[in-house]
């Protein structure tokens, strides 16, 4: 396959980004004045499970931007193979989009759209530059799906997804027998390369911070397991080569990130309201950093 010069033209980089299949969302919130907003994208991802964390991004020349920008709250809709003149009319301009729609009640006032294969109802944690887009990430605070067939968009048309048995998954994934020559195929070679390749650019966002490494790792095993000993902290982190020390904990509580709980003898660490959002924010970061480092599809729709 012919490599395309890094001066390549954005029309054909998008048709090339458009090569790979989405499923179709659509994004709702209200704004200042109560009105309802929403609009058709694909670049809908998930962050993290634990806490729950989700993603997408905007174009910086969208006419909706600002109202995300300051809303608090929004709902991502994955719409079913049924909605697709749904995705067509929130994905157009100067129509009153929610015109004869029913909606749900939901956690917030954003609009909630009914009968979509999955739905998540989110408030915003960060929002980060992305090129000439803003990429919001949100804590899911509620969510629910169905068993409708989901909505997929393929190389700018709307297309079916359909479930492969397992069986036949394996078979036809079979790795080929590994080759013993050094190239830049080696699993070794790859696996490094991004590794260092992600943490170099992690860790010039936690400078950015005041963060470090260490404050990265504690907090984001805190976020997903608290109340631990010093001992089952270390057990988590050993795999990084660095060992949590008790000094370290302190300056942590400190900065009223952490929290001491129990007897002298048998200390436990627990998150603070500050530390949870200050690891919401790292697991944040570290996010942005794979989606600057793979940006993905740009919004297949003209800006809205």
């Amino acid at each position: 396959m012919a490599m395309q010069n890094i001066s390549f033209d954005p029309q054909a980089f998008r048709a090339a980004l458009g090569t790979f299949t989405t499923g179709v969302t659509i994004i709702t919130t209200q704004t200042e004045e109560g009105a309802p907003v929403g609009i058709t994208a694909n670049s809908f991802n998930s962050v993290s499970l634990n806490p729950p964390l989700v993603l997408w991004s905007l174009s910086k020349q969208a006419r909706s931007l600002p109202v995300f920008s300051s809303g608090k709250h929004w709902n991502v809709h994955v719409l079913s193979t049924e909605q697709e003149t749904l995705s067509g009319r929130f994905a157009t301009q100067g129509e009153d989009k929610f015109a004869e729609i029913e909606l749900d009640n939901g956690v917030s006032a954003a609009p909630l759209l009914q009968n979509c294969t999955a739905r998540f109802q989110c408030r915003t944690a960060f929002q980060y530059e992305g090129g000439d887009h803003v990429i919001f990430v949100g804590e899911v605070l509620a969510f629910d799906h169905s068993d409708r067939a989901p909505l997929a968009f393929q190389s700018g048309q709307y297309a079916l997804a359909t479930r492969k048995p397992r069986s036949e998954l394996r078979l036809a994934t079979t790795p080929p027998p590994p080759e013993c020559s050094y190239t830049e195929d080696l699993l070794g070679y790859l696996l490094g390369r991004a590794h260092y390749q992600v943490l170099n650019t992690l860790r010039q966002l936690l400078n950015s911070k005041q963060l470090d490494e260490q404050t990265f790792f504690i907090l984001s095993i805190l976020c997903i397991r608290d109340n631990l000993t010093l001992e089952e902290i270390n057990t988590f982190v050993s795999y990084t080569g660095r060992e949590v020390t008790l000094a370290s904990m302190r300056f942590l509580e400190r900065q009223r990130l952490v929290a001491f709980e129990g007897s002298a003898e048998a200390l436990r660490f627990v998150l603070t309201a500050q530390g949870r959002e200050m690891s919401l924010h790292q697991l944040a970061l570290a996010k942005a950093v794979e989606v600057v480092s793979d940006p993905g599809l740009p919004d297949l729709w003209a800006p809205r």
